[in-house]
């Protein structure tokens, strides 16, 4: 697998440079962490090196002097938003990253219930929370936001939102997702801790868009096709670009809420620090890539990917067709179609042949491995043992679990299950396996190739129960589905 991306050098020059930030501020900094903390998938996957870790590593030898506030939307509690990588709602996420942070040293302060407008299931929720012994507080909608300037920066806007009590010099503010309101939460604070006479800061830790590439470069389309929901559009800053009268590369929600960051600046020093939302990041992503190529066409698959599933939620229900259809403009940007996806042809072409679902999946040495469905197993399930076998280097021909075992697992999922597909799914073969591996050494070794599976690419001409989705995930899969029926 090749690597694009120089991870030693990111995490060494980024610290170096949000210690920098941090040392302009003389009293109190809120960092406005975008993205993910220590589970990054995204940026591992258009910049291949990036781990997903990196800024949790490189933000660790601050811990002592962090605290941690974490957000989420009253919108997104109402909606039970998911997040799509993991597979569990942003409410059970606060909590994931709650216990994560803590786990690695990390103070966690607080949660901040942001666009609260008197909902019931944020209501709820913070009692959730509070009964868990969580600080929780309200940050509420206000009306002409972000535009209203006047309203913004007055004890009717901003400082109606609850004050969020801090501890230590530098407060992280990060999010399960994206839209959360984690910028108004940090500007809130600002005018709130002015109040009651702290000298507060504020710095932009976000990876993405790259300001440094040039607007339509594949990493940040991908980025616009991994917020196509929130329809995030990246532009050149046009404050950047009158201040200094070079081209740097934002998105329309920081160039919208840069008044509202200047003025409140204005209020509280006389003067903002900032020429340009660009400005306000630290971001330093752009400096270390070590293969432009390799970025490029990762995120080409990335944009790709993200069209898939977007096509697949529109196919159980989701009224997203704006979704869609923006990121077939992206495809369109980036002058790629489906077809630059090896494992969607092959499984294509397999099920051509063959006449029922199939699915390929695509080898780091280039290998492409494709399976069937059967009367036995499912086409995910069946892929599976084909690419252990594979990389175990068992002959195709020997069946690693054999047929009088499958049947009475068959007959338990339909007869005594109430189950309609007896076909066995990836978790069903993966116990089989476990269990026969205690007397097969073929079992055994092909069990052991399972790390190899991570980070590989597969496709499937129909889209996969819950089950095998997860297991997939778990392994590491990157996969997509034809928005085909379910099975």
């Amino acid at each position: 697998m090749r690597y694009g991306f120089d991870n030693d050098k990111y995490i060494r020059i980024q610290s170096e440079h949000i210690k920098q930030r941090i040392a302009e501020f003389q009293g109190k900094l809120y960092l406005e962490l975008g993205g993910k903390l220590f589970d990054d998938h995204h940026a591992s996957r258009v910049l291949p090196g990036f781990q997903p870790d990196s800024k949790l590593k490189m933000l660790s030898q601050l811990s002592s002097q962090a605290e941690i506030v974490i957000v989420i939307s009253a919108v997104d509690i109402e909606k039970n938003k998911i997040r799509q990588d993991l597979g569990i709602t942003y409410n059970e996420d606060v909590l994931r990253l709650r216990q994560e942070f803590q786990n690695r040293g990390f103070m966690v302060g607080s949660v901040v219930i942001t666009h609260y407008n008197g909902q019931c299931s944020a209501d709820d929720y913070r009692r959730r929370l509070e009964s868990m012994g969580i600080k929780t507080y309200y940050h509420y909608t206000i009306e002409g936001y972000p535009n209203n300037v006047a309203l913004i920066d007055s004890d009717e806007g901003f400082g109606k939102d609850d004050y969020v009590e801090t501890t230590r010099p530098l407060v992280i503010v990060t999010a399960p997702g994206p839209g959360s309101g984690k910028m108004a939460v940090c500007l809130s604070q600002l005018y709130n801790e002015h109040k009651r006479g702290v000298n507060a800061g504020y710095a932009k830790f976000e990876t993405f868009p790259v300001w440094n590439l040039p607007l339509k470069h594949p990493v940040n389309i991908a980025y616009e096709a991994a917020t196509a929901d929130l329809n995030d559009v990246n532009e050149i800053d046009p404050f950047h670009m009158e201040a200094y009268n070079k081209v740097a590369i934002n998105y329309n929600r920081d160039v919208e809420i840069f008044p509202v960051l200047t003025a409140i600046f204005d209020g509280i020093y006389g003067k903002c620090p900032y020429k340009s939302p660009t400005d306000m990041g630290v971001n330093m992503v752009g400096f270390c890539i070590s293969d432009d190529e390799v970025c490029k066409e990762a995120s080409r698959q990335e944009i790709i990917r993200r069209y898939y599933t977007a096509l697949n939620k529109m196919a159980l229900g989701a009224m997203n067709e704006a979704e869609v259809n923006k990121i077939a403009l992206l495809l369109k940007q980036a002058r790629i179609t489906t077809d630059r996806r090896a494992t969607t042809i092959a499984a294509r072409k397999r099920q051509e042949k063959n006449g029922t679902e199939c699915s390929a999946i695509e080898l780091a040495d280039g290998t492409m491995i494709t399976a069937g469905s059967s009367p036995l197993l499912g086409t995910c399930a069946s892929l599976l043992l084909n690419a252990l076998k594979h990389l175990a280097g068992i002959d195709h021909s020997i069946k690693l679990i054999p047929e009088n075992f499958i049947e009475p697992i068959q007959k338990t999922k339909v007869q005594y299950l109430g189950g309609h597909n007896p076909r066995l799914h990836t978790d069903e073969v993966l116990v089989a396996l476990s269990v026969l591996s205690l007397n097969d050494v073929n079992c055994r070794r092909a069990l052991a190739m399972l790390p190899q599976l991570n980070g590989l690419q597969a496709h499937s001409t129909v889209m996969l129960s819950e089950v095998d989705q997860k297991i997939i995930k778990k392994l590491g899969i990157d996969l997509t589905c034809d928005p085909a029926n379910k099975r």
